[in-house]
This record gives structure tokens, sequence and C-alpha cells, in this order.
């Protein structure tokens, strides 16, 4: 239990993080409305024209006597668009990571120069195209495991009295645990940490983790929420991924206001390499 809220405090610290650095979170929050103007285009088109697809796609229902077509395929709308629904939920986070890759990762550093006792910044000696490379095929093999458990809970939910009781809740821990794995990636892959070995890493820490990605999950279902929390839920990763591996982090945090001299650790570009 100790480590659940542990989790939970380093979402708050990131939070209070970029409260107090203005400019990382104001680039912070480019790539996540990017993000919501697409998914809401896709989210809105389907409410448009989701009942013709699925008329489209079941002619077989065309024989039906009254009423049943109707009701069949007012179902399968309905299914489809939370189905969609659950979908943006599991994935926003990945999408909006790849989107906003330079961005997230120039915000992680800058935390890490922060709470560092040496000030030292852990960077990956890699070029920018094949840390686009990474990060995008890593996150396209969360977001196959996303989906297997949105379509197994899903299908779970219409068992009696289960299905809207204990499923509800394991889904929510399932996507603490993906939204978590994707944000502390941002640190983890500048660190060197292949995706197998991230994944060891946040189960040897479970509650850690649930306590970190599950309540951040549950705010991600207030429309508009996930698009400000993302700068805030990127720093605490970086915390989260420094108590994962054991590094020293320092008490506190810098106060400095970004209004002064630009550190470069906050451009939005190519962070600088060895």
């Amino acid at each position: 239990m100790r480590d659940l809220g542990a989790g939970f405090g380093h979402l708050l610290k990131g939070q209070r993080w970029v409260a107090r650095h203005g400019r990382s979170y104001g680039f912070g929050l480019v790539p996540g409305l990017i993000t919501l103007v697409l998914y809401v285009g896709v989210l809105v088109a389907l409410a448009l024209w989701g009942e013709d697809f699925v008329g489209w796609a079941t002619p077989f229902a065309d024989d039906w006597s009254s009423p049943w077509p109707g009701l069949f395929r007012g179902f399968l709308t309905a299914v489809l668009f939370a189905l969609a629904l659950l979908l943006a939920v599991l994935t926003f986070t990945a999408v909006t990571l790849l989107v906003g890759q330079p961005f997230y990762e120039a915000l992680s550093e800058r935390v890490d120069r922060d709470v560092s006792p040496d000030g030292t910044v852990p960077r990956s000696a890699l070029p920018l195209w094949r840390e686009l490379w990474i990060s995008g095929r890593d996150s396209l093999r969360i977001l196959a495991r996303a989906a297997v458990w949105g379509v197994l809970l899903f299908a779970l939910g219409f068992i009696p009295v289960v299905g809207q009781t204990v499923v509800p809740v394991v889904g929510f821990f399932v996507t603490g645990f993906f939204l978590t794995e994707e944000l502390a990636a941002v640190a983890l892959q500048r660190r060197g940490v292949e995706l197998r070995e991230r994944l060891a890493l946040l189960r040897s820490r479970r509650m850690l983790v649930w306590g970190f990605g599950t309540p951040l999950g549950v705010s991600f279902l207030v429309p508009f929420v996930a698009v400000f929390l993302m700068p805030g839920a990127v720093a605490g990763a970086t915390l989260l991924a420094r108590e994962l591996l054991g590094e020293e982090t320092r008490d506190g945090a810098d106060d400095r206001s970004e209004d002064g001299p630009a550190d470069p650790a906050v451009s939005p570009g190519r962070s600088p390499r060895h």
C-alpha cells in the first residue's frame, strides 16, 4: 500500500513541477491539443456516420422483420462508439507522446536536471530519427496489447453482475498500467531501457504503477482533461522512472521562473547528444 501512495505522490509532484515552470508547460500542451483535435474529429465522424457504416456492414439484416433490424443495428452502433471511446482513452497517451516526442523529451530532461543531486541529465546517444522509430515501434506494440485487453474487457462486460462491477475496476487498473508505461518510456528510453525491460520494471512495482496511472486514467475520462494533465504526467513519470531505477532524487524542485534566460533543455527541438 505504501507504493500505491508513492505512485500517486509522483503524479502530484509532476503537476506541481509544471505549475512552477510555465514555459515547459506551454510546450507540453501543444502535442495534446493536436491529438485532441484528431480524436474529436474521428469520434464526431463516427457519431454522424456510424449508423450508416453499420447498415452497410450488415446487409443480411435487411430481410429481418421489424423492429429487429433497427434494434440490432442500433445496438451495434452503440457498441462501435463505446469501443472507439475506450480505445481513444487507451491510445491517447501513446499517440500524443509520438506526436510530441521532441517536446516531452525536452521536458523530461529538464525534470531530470532539476531533481538530480549533481545536475546530470541522462541523454540518448541515438539520432532523433532513430529515437522516433523506436518510440513509434514500441507504441504500436503497447497499443496492440492495450487493444487486446480492451476487447477482452468489453466482452466480459456483458457478464451479469461481474461485468458491471469487477470488470470496470480491472479496466481502470489495466488502463493505468499502460498509461504509466507510455509516459515513463520518455525517460526510460532515453536511458537505453528497452520495452521488455520497461515492462519487467513496471511489473516489479505494480502498486507504484497503479498509484500513478490509475487515477490519471480515471481523470482522462473527463473531456479535455488529458490535454492539460499530460505535461505534468510526463514530469511525474520521469520521477517515477528514477525511483524504478534506484536513482537518487533531490527533494524539492527548482522554483526559478522560466521567464529568465532560456534553458536549452526546454527547447522543443532536438536535444543535445553525446
